[in-house]
């Protein structure tokens, strides 16, 4: 899988970058920003063109979520998350 550089948007507990032309959500089960135990979930936009609404689905290739995890831990660690 090869990476390409992306942007990071947050909107709460929510965090999206777009790698290789797909779009990806990171996601906390926690709305406590300080909860450093809280779930989160990688989520892939899996959804056609034609789709009017995004369809997501966890991430479950173990290459697939290791490369995206990556991704995310440099984003956020360059993001001031307070």
């Amino acid at each position: 899988m090869s990476l390409l550089p992306c942007r990071i948007e947050s909107q709460n507990q929510e965090w999206r970058t777009r790698v290789n032309g797909i779009n990806y959500l990171l996601v906390t089960e926690s709305e406590d920003e300080e909860d450093e135990e809280a779930e989160a979930y990688i989520l892939k936009d899996t959804s056609k063109a034609e789709d009017t609404e995004a369809v997501y689905e966890f991430v479950e290739s173990e290459e697939e979520l290791d490369a995206v995890s990556r991704i995310f831990a440099e984003l956020l660690e360059d993001m001031d998350l307070e």
